[in-house]
């Protein structure tokens, strides 16, 4: 039986991916190292790690003002970093669209010296929709507007990024980093937990402009982007294999045609899923059409008897953690840049097998 992982993360790595690092497990490149047991200072592992950096930065196009950092933490200690960081003294805006946005509220708000602002938020629909946001509601005198570019768990993307005239933009891209056409030069910062289309949880990967590194030191180094920047995130042993394995997935997502190849792949996957939803008489998307996420889809049948009983089919089906969100119930299929094609389709072909044995009932 084919097992496909529809996991929110960790998430599915490329089988290539995996199979190249089980090859070089002990002994990487004639060293007769294991990556994971290699000096973070020898000159083997910092052409890993010079090489990861080098691959991100054209998958993104990522300008030379920008430094890109590999650190550790998750993005929920980036929570805590962004503020400490960028707005001691100054004025934080935010935009709550989710359980993850609400999260980085929070932490932000538990700095003493930075003022938080929530400037909009989809609550009111229990974060179904992205909340638009003009240039009129961004004060030009905040540190930054933060958003949270795909909510994992309510199934909502920023398909525009708002226009805050001249205050940095902070992303959450943990769930939709390089599966988006997003441009870089549109952030002042960028981060993401590896975990869904990077590689293993334990690496974070952050992206920051040149001008948003903090002029006064903080009073944790391993808190201070300066410090890591200047350091070239070799300020203490970094998540040596995680950046390995990244290395490998970039190549990977180089052969797939870059981020647009992945991006047209990931639209046709996503496109097969709505279209099962939207022609359905008993599957529903919670989520509003034109914020629907391509990454993370929700969908219920609006009967907790039957979305228990469709889990437990497709477990049986070897279609693991389809189960959706505890906040919000049903099923959620978490199609990240390695989930096959072949996936996306058994689980439609079970949805309509579904379906017929349930209807008229």
């Amino acid at each position: 039986m084919t097992v496909y992982n529809f996991s929110a993360g960790p998430a599915i790595l490329p089988k290539s991916v995996l199979k190249k690092a089980q090859e070089e497990l002990l002994d990487y490149q004639g060293s007769q190292l294991s990556v994971m047991e290699m000096s973070h200072r020898s000159s083997l592992y910092e052409s890993i790690i010079n090489e990861a950096e080098q691959r991100l930065r054209q998958l993104m196009a990522i300008p030379e003002n920008y430094h890109v950092l590999f650190l550790q933490g998750g993005a929920s200690l980036q929570f805590s970093m962004l503020p400490l960081n960028l707005a001691k003294g100054k004025k934080a805006l935010y935009v709550n669209t989710g359980a993850w946005a609400k999260k980085a509220i929070e932490a932000a708000q538990a700095i003493d010296g930075v003022e938080v602002e929530v400037i909009a938020s989809s609550k009111d629909e229990n974060f179904n929709y992205v909340p638009k946001i003009t240039r009129d509601m961004v004060d030009q005198d905040a540190a930054y507007l933060h958003i949270t570019t795909n909510e994992t768990i309510g199934g909502i993307a920023f398909n525009e990024i708002p226009d805050a005239g001249d205050v940095p933009i902070v992303a959450d891209m943990s769930s939709n980093i390089l599966s988006n056409d997003y441009k870089v030069t549109d952030f002042g910062v960028i981060y993401a937990g590896a975990q869904k289309n990077i590689g293993p949880s334990g690496l974070t990967v952050v992206i920051i402009r040149d001008d948003l590194l903090n002029d006064e030191p903080i009073f944790a180094p391993m808190l201070d982007y300066r410090i890591h920047a200047e350091n070239k995130s070799m300020y203490n042993t970094p998540a040596t294999y995680g950046i390995y394995i990244a290395k490998l997935v970039f190549e990977w997502l180089e052969e797939q045609g870059g981020v647009a190849g992945i991006l047209a792949k990931n639209q046709e996957k996503a496109q097969l899923l709505y279209d099962a939803i939207d022609a359905s008489d008993i599957f529903t998307s919670p989520v509003a059409k034109e914020d629907r996420s391509i990454n993370n889809i929700p969908f219920v049948t609006g009967n907790d008897d039957w979305d228990k009983e469709f889990n437990k089919r497709a477990l049986e089906a070897g279609m693991l953690n389809l189960k959706g969100h505890r906040s919000v119930g049903g099923m959620r299929a978490s199609l990240y840049n390695a989930f096959p094609k072949e996936g996306v389709e058994a689980l439609v072909a079970l949805m309509q097998k579904f379906e017929e044995e349930k209807a008229g009932k």
